[in-house]
């Protein structure tokens, strides 16, 4: 089904590829979920969403727009998971070349992992800052390495991993933990004073993978698999932020979203949460520079 219409709803010149320095690729895919299933509706839900969205974002005074964004036709693959990893590996490689910061809409979690091929490809110092309330850790699962429960399984094999917000996991899973690279939701509900070692686990570059059910099912109920005592907006936010002001942010993803029709304050959600990103992205350092340079000049 195409979609009705661009992330922001933005106008002609603020969605054009050739001046876009962002591109939303919208990945709808559902092929290995295992409970509730309609992810791979997520991605329209979320642009449709985007056009409710007031563009001006009050806490960085910012209009991120107007860096231009580029809504991508939907990578489609209906059969196995490697077909589409591999899909989304060479949709993402072609906008890395055209120096677009990429993010990627799923579908799924396991389209993360074409992504990650993609980028550490191009960023031979990149490590992965996972929030999810799933280690997905599985070797394998139903047969497949690329499930969405083995996702992260992959992405280690590609580059250093660290995982925030886990609070559920098989056992299984337990052999491949890094225990001093995972912040478990119990352990850091409610606290900042874990976000300097979090951040201490990355690397200069950084690319974000989000599942949408590391939040709490009491704002974000609309996803595949929710879990209880999930993260906040706010303590989420305030982390990313800390990540990006310390860190290169060059790329995310976004995923699992399993829209309800009758509960429209998850796609909602998806969609803002992107946006403040970008916000941050791209005019938090800009604000840090003009600082710098305030005081360069003060003190001349």
């Amino acid at each position: 089904m195409p979609y009705k219409t661009n992330f922001g709803d933005l106008p002609k010149e603020n969605s054009r590829l050739e001046t876009a320095k962002i591109v939303i690729l919208p990945v709808p895919y559902d092929g290995t979920s295992t409970w509730g299933k309609g992810a791979d509706k997520g991605p329209q839900a979320i642009v449709e969403a985007s056009a409710n969205m007031e563009l001006y974002d009050i806490e960085t005074d910012s209009e991120v727009y107007k860096r231009n964004i580029f809504t991508a036709r939907p990578v489609i693959e209906t059969g196995a998971p490697e077909k589409m990893v591999e899909k989304v590996k060479a949709a993402v490689s072609d906008f890395l070349k055209q120096e677009k910061f990429v993010v990627t809409l799923g579908g799924e979690h396991s389209i993360t992992a074409g992504a990650v091929k993609a980028y550490t490809a191009k960023f031979k110092n990149l490590s992965i800052l996972q929030l999810d309330a799933h280690s997905d850790l599985r070797p394998e699962y139903q047969g497949s390495k690329y499930s969405h429960a083995s996702v992260m399984s992959r992405v280690r094999e590609l580059c250093p991993i660290a995982q925030v917000g886990i609070r559920s996991m098989d056992i299984i899973e337990k052999p491949f933990i890094d225990k001093s690279r995972v912040f478990w939701a119990e352990k850091i509900y409610n606290k900042t004073d874990w976000h300097n070692q979090a951040i201490s686990k990355l690397t200069e570059q950084v690319y974000l993978t989000i599942d949408l059910d590391v939040f709490d099912p009491g704002i974000l109920p609309a996803t595949g698999t929710p879990e209880p005592g999930g993260l906040g907006w706010y303590e989420i936010l305030d982390f990313l932020k800390k990540v990006i002001k310390n860190r290169e942010l060059v790329g995310f993803d976004v995923v699992e979203l399993c829209p309800n029709k009758y509960n429209k304050s998850s796609d909602f959600l998806a969609a803002k949460l992107i946006y403040k990103l970008l916000s941050y992205r791209y005019e938090i350092p800009l604000l840090s520079e003009m600082r710098r340079q305030l005081k360069r000049n003060i003190f001349k």
